[in-house]
């Protein structure tokens, strides 16, 4: 039986969607959402696995991150921002290191009864920092489940032979370097959460729902720092990391650490919150470790990376424990050094 006569072929993207029709429930979420995140090495997402070929004379940086609504975000975030932060924070361990973004791979467990458009816009907000940060997807997984929403990223960067930053490198005399502004995650969840007064402007709230990984910086600091990470669960607890990589202490300044505008005013009415800001993570700023001769350098290569820079203390000989002196270089004691997810 021949064809019904049509006035002319069909378009691209009819044909398209009726080979999605055709495929099985999770084959035409897959095809219908994510294909259009995929790059070469992807396969078109209709493969077991993706194909990649690292660039020539770079070594392979790996990391994975997981995010789970009610823990790592809140239910009611925007799609689009959840997204965004989900690639956001697996960036931010690739500027940790110094490393260029080369693809990803994704998991996602997704309840059934998730809004409609929900998947669109989480979709959304990857395909617009793809294009920001320069990759694409390469391949994952995506299942049901009862819920909450729960995802995973593991990415893929690449940083020259034997340049990556990481943690053991810091030493007794060392300077110790923040980039950014320090607290303002913590203190924007808190304000969307009715804990804070209202974030007049959003900064607060926008800090929190999107990180800003430092890649730039990172690319900018190998073969200057010594030591590096990013600023995940707490200034106080990640610099605790630092120190037992490096077999040293530290000593940070409380008063150095940078804050921004508002998190300035708020701390200004309510002291107490500075040991919020210090402890409370989802900063994604870099730490760093640098010799102590070499703040014009740092401050020259964080100039080019485009991220103002702030010396906040130093590393010192004796057991890896960090000490916060306030303004009048008294020792703070804090209820905790930062977030615990166990």
């Amino acid at each position: 039986m021949p064809w019904p006569a049509r006035s002319g072929p069909r378009s691209s993207a009819a044909r398209r969607a009726a080979a999605v029709a055709d495929l099985p429930g999770e084959f035409a979420l897959i095809a219908r959402h994510f294909r259009r995140l995929a790059g070469p090495g992807a396969l078109d997402l209709s493969d077991d696995a993706a194909l990649l070929d690292p660039p020539p004379g770079r070594q392979l940086v790996l990391a994975a991150d997981a995010m789970v609504a009610g823990v790592h975000f809140l239910p009611e975030d925007p799609p689009e921002s959840i997204g965004r932060k989900l690639l956001r924070v697996n960036l931010s361990d690739l500027a940790a290191m110094g490393a260029a973004p080369l693809g990803y791979l994704m998991t996602t467990a997704l309840p059934k009864d998730l809004p409609g458009d929900w998947l669109a816009r989480f979709v959304d907000g990857l395909a617009a920092d793809q294009a920001e940060f320069g990759l694409s997807v390469l391949g994952g997984d995506t299942v049901s489940t009862p819920g909450p929403v729960s995802l995973s990223l593991t990415i893929l960067g690449t940083v020259a032979p034997g340049a990556a930053l990481r943690r053991d490198g810091a030493r007794p005399g060392d300077a110790l370097w923040v980039s950014g502004t320090i607290g303002d995650g913590a203190l924007g969840l808190r304000a969307l959460q009715g804990r804070l007064p209202a974030d007049g402007e959003g900064h607060l709230a926008q800090r929190y729902r999107l990180p800003r990984p430092r890649l730039a910086l990172g690319q900018a600091l190998t073969g200057l720092a010594r030591a590096a990470m990013d600023v995940s669960d707490g200034l106080v607890q990640d610099l605790g990391h630092l120190c037992r990589g490096g077999g040293c202490g530290a000593v940070l300044r409380a008063g150095a650490v940078p804050l921004s505008p508002a998190a300035r005013a708020l701390v200004a009415a309510d002291p107490a919150l500075l040991a919020l800001c210090l402890t409370g993570g989802d900063d994604y700023e870099l730490l760093f470790a640098a010799p102590a001769g070499a703040e014009a350098e740092v401050l020259a290569r964080a100039a080019s990376g485009g991220v103002p820079v702030a010396r906040i203390g130093d590393f010192v000989a004796g057991a890896p424990d960090v000490t916060v002196l306030d303004a009048a270089g008294t020792t703070m004691a804090l209820p905790r050094t930062g977030w615990s997810h166990f």
